[in-house]
């Protein structure tokens, strides 16, 4: 694998020079980088929580039932 040091501007430089289409896939490949970063951080967050052992399946599926009854609104 060949490795060239770039700065920053000329990667931007780069990509300003690729078509629409490989624009759009630069761009999601960097959202989807800060997506995973995201969604690990909030399950780093999560799971640092102590359990909720007040609340059972029982209680659960209660609220689930509860919400699937409700009138949907538009």
């Amino acid at each position: 694998m060949i490795s060239v040091p770039i700065t920053l501007e000329q990667l931007i430089q780069a990509v300003r020079q690729l078509e629409p289409e490989e624009r759009a896939q630069v761009a999601n490949a960097l959202v989807e980088l800060d997506l995973r970063s995201d969604l690990t951080a909030l399950l780093e967050e999560l799971y640092a929580q102590p359990p909720a052992d007040d609340v059972t399946d029982d209680d659960i599926m209660a609220e689930i039932e509860a919400v699937r009854k409700r009138p949907h609104q538009a």
